[in-house]
């Protein structure tokens, strides 16, 4: 499929996403890129089986996206710190020997192939492979320095929403939308794992009251299918769900994935509910209907908090900028993690541009109301 029929797709049908993220790294003992890509292959052809529409991966430069001398690791992955973690697949992914081998994999097996990027220099990277869709993950929707690269390319778009308030997926939609209506929202959990009575897909009603006439899905990790399938029951046009050949293998994401067996179960669901009204009523009257719909809000919750301090991202200088230099989109990055890195928060970006630097910044200095005129 391309772009148009992705777009028509999530309009009028479901739209089903096999997340493979990095779950090509499957060992703590680094391995050739040549393995890594007999690995994603492996996946695409699960994915494939289990009837996906599309499978998504995740693409990482970390010379935009993680500070190399601050060493911090997430919650849910701590055998390797960020800067490591990022790194890894970077080195993992070439560009001539993985992306685009991998693309063309995919549409010889007819599933879409995408990926997530997570800093501005991945998305361009991608823009090189080329990309029929965007996702935003929801550690990045703040990061309006990436928002506002891949919005002006006119891709279709989907953004995820865990671990945020509602006005900071106002905003940050809202900022994709002036300038690409191709935007799609998705509800997500961000705790991994998250159990199914966690949800909350009650938000998706929200969201769809917010968002008139906007394609509305779920992003799920959790184990199991019943999520996924209610969301689509109450109307969800896009799902996407973590996938991986084998849960324990090693790796940030395995533990919350699908299957390919469960996987498929689900999409069987999915599929038997597009075609009959009554097969859908089926699962609005599961016994967990009312536990995993919750309420019609959006918190941020607790367990979704911890993530902030370390995917959040502060503006930073790109390069060595000089005294009296007017600042330019090239010459600024927007850089994990926040907390650390003391600058101004990356949905600043706009204001930063077209400042006068006062002093001399050096490249990975923090970009400031003090640096500048």
């Amino acid at each position: 499929m391309n772009s148009e029929q992705i777009w028509e797709k999530i309009q009028k049908g479901v739209f089903v996403i096999a997340e493979a993220g990095k779950n090509f790294i499957q060992t703590e003992e680094e391995k050739s890129v040549a393995e890594y890509l007999k690995n994603a292959k492996d996946l695409v052809d699960k994915a494939v089986w289990a009837g996906a529409d599309a499978i998504k991966f995740q693409t990482h430069e970390a010379e935009d996206e993680q500070h190399p001398d601050i060493k911090v690791t997430a919650s849910h992955f701590q055998a390797l710190d960020r800067y490591s973690w990022v790194t890894r697949n970077e080195r993992a992914t070439p560009v001539e020997n993985f992306w685009r081998p991998l693309r063309e994999y995919c549409e010889e097996k007819g599933i879409v192939f995408f990926s997530t990027p997570m800093s501005r220099g991945a998305a361009r990277r991608l823009m090189r492979v080329g990309m029929p869709l965007w996702k935003i993950g929801s550690g990045d929707i703040l990061d309006w320095l990436m928002l506002d690269y891949i919005r002006n390319t006119k891709i279709p778009i989907i953004m995820s929403s865990g671990a945020s308030s509602l006005e900071e997926v106002e905003r940050s939609f809202n900022f994709l939308r002036e300038k690409n209506p191709r935007c799609a929202l998705v509800h997500t959990l961000s705790k991994y794992p998250g159990e199914p009575e966690e949800e909350n897909l009650a938000t998706i009603y929200l969201y769809r009251e917010m968002f008139p006439g906007v394609p509305i899905g779920f992003s799920e990790n959790s184990v199991g299918i019943e999520p996924s399938c209610i969301a689509v029951a109450e109307g969800a046009t896009i799902i996407e769900k973590h996938f991986s050949p084998v849960r324990g293998l090693w790796g940030a994401d395995h533990k919350v994935c699908s299957t390919p067996e469960e996987f498929k179960a689900m999409v069987e669901e999915i599929r038997e509910m597009e075609k009959s009204s009554s097969y859908k009523m089926a699962w609005v009257d599961h016994p967990k209907f009312a536990a995993i719909l919750g309420k019609k809000e959006k918190v941020l919750r607790e367990d979704e908090a911890g993530f902030r301090p370390v995917f959040q991202k502060s503006l930073v200088a790109g390069r060595d900028i000089p005294a009296g230099t007017v600042i330019n989109t090239e010459m600024i990055y927007a850089m994990r993690p926040r907390k650390e890195l003391k600058g101004l928060p990356s949905e600043q970006y706009e204001q930063v541009l077209g400042r006068v630097a006062k002093n001399d910044i050096k490249k990975y200095d923090p970009i400031n109301w003090e640096a500048l005129a």
